[in-house]
Order: C-alpha cells, then structure tokens, then sequence
C-alpha cells in the first residue's frame, strides 16, 4: 500500500513546488515562524488557481498555545466558512482545554461548520494530557485525521506512541506523522508505526534579493525579525520523501 504525502506550505511558489516534487496533497498555512496560522483568502485562491492536488487550510488564529477565548473561536468559525466558500478542500485546526484536553464541543463545532470537507486536527494533540483519552474524544467528534509527533519533538521521536495510536485508532480515525520528517528515516518511519499519511514540511526561508538594506529595523516579534528574509521552497526534501516511499511499495521493498 502507498504512502500519502502531506506538504505544509506557506507561499504559491512552496505550493507548486510541492506538487510538482510529488506530494498528494497540501495543508497551507500563513506565517510558519509561529507553527502556521490562517492564510490569507488571496493565498488560498492564488494556490487553488496554480495547483490540481487537495488543499487543507489552516484554521489557527494565532501562535501560542490552542485554548481559546470566546472571539478567538468567533474568528475561526469565521475562517473556516470562508475557506469553504472559496473552495478548501478541507481545513485543519486544533483545540484544547485549560486542562490539556481535547475541547470537544468546540471540535464537534468545527467538523460541522466543515462539512462536507475533510477535516484533520493538528498537532495541538502533542500536548494532551492523555493521548489515548484524546484519540477517542477525537473519533466521537468526527475529525477525518490525526496530525501527531507522538508527543515528541519529532515524529521519529515519537514512534512508539505513534504505533500505539494506529493501533488504538483501529481504522476508525486516520492517523497521519508530521513534526521533523526526514528522508533519511521517513521509511522506518512508515515501518514502525503503520502510518498511511506522512506530513513533510515544504516550506523554508531564503534572503531577500533587495540590494538596498536599512539594518537595525525589526517589523515583527524580535525573535523572528529578519526583515531580509522571504519564503521560499523546499521541493528536495519531498522529492526525496517520495522516493524513499515509493521505494517501499515496490515489489521487495522493505515493509
């Protein structure tokens, strides 16, 4: 059975890079620097014009942490409509408790104003209390898929827990590894924890070509501001991804 490649991108040209590296489908984001939040509608509709593959929008108000005030959830409701409206294929978010428990209301709440789309939440299930408590709390509220490292930094960290969440999961919710992929381990990655869906980070940063330069100038939180810094792609790391699973489909590959 093949593997599908999932790519987050932040820019149309990380975007069509990624198809063209070969991945199968995308989850776009605004502002990787933060872990990625909602992209802009004109991104969104930039990217649908240029790519064929599905596109998952990011539904994530802000960086931080993912419990949430009453207008933060008003804006991703309203986000999430909107990304519907102007043709997402599926959206993506994530939502806790004070406690670190999946805040099930509000999920039940997002699958709904979704459909009929895909829905996947994210990696705010990293930090769960319990994973296996939360998986279940998961299927009862009707998400397509799991985006998880295992509670780890990385996914191949994170694949004794990612086993255990196939395995409990039992067919009844997609579990898909994303956080730190690699193609070097993306094999035994797919090996060791019987995952279907690998999400790859497709998106990088590059410098600026502006020749003129005004130094000691910082637009944005300090510990990101490079204002010489742009978006740029990173179609290798999928491109190789690809490979190393396709590899594994083949007759005598390694399973």
């Amino acid at each position: 059975m093949s593997t599908l490649i999932e790519a987050c991108v932040d820019s149309v040209e990380s975007a069509m890079a990624a198809e063209s590296a070969g991945a199968h489908r995308l989850e776009l984001c605004g502002n990787l620097a933060e872990g990625g939040c909602t992209p802009s509608l004109g991104l969104l509709d930039v990217v649908l014009q240029r790519v064929v593959i599905p596109v998952m929008v990011m539904i994530r108000p802000r960086g931080g942490d993912f419990c949430y005030s009453d207008d933060e959830f008003l804006v991703m409701e309203t986000d999430l409509r909107q990304a519907r409206e102007h043709g997402a294929d599926g959206a993506v978010f994530g939502l806790l408790t004070l406690d670190g428990e999946v805040d099930l209301p509000r999920t039940q709440r997002m699958v709904e104003l979704a459909q009929p789309l895909d829905c996947t939440f994210h990696r705010a299930f990293d930090l769960a209390v319990d994973p296996l408590a939360a998986v279940e709390q998961l299927i009862a509220s009707g998400v397509t898929r799991l985006l998880s490292s295992g509670q780890q930094a990385t996914a191949i960290a994170g694949r004794e827990c990612l086993r255990r969440l196939v395995d409990r999961a039992a067919g009844r919710i997609k579990i898909m590894a994303g956080g730190g992929v690699r193609p070097e381990h993306v094999g035994d990655l797919v090996r060791e924890t019987g995952v279907r869906e690998v999400h790859v980070n497709g998106g990088a940063t590059r410098r600026s070509p502006m020749r003129f330069r005004r130094d000691g100038l910082c637009f944005g939180l300090e510990t990101i501001g490079d204002e010489y810094r742009t978006a740029g792609e990173n179609s290798q790391r999928i491109r190789q991804c690809v490979a190393q699973l396709d590899s594994l489909a083949q007759p005598g590959g390694r399973q």
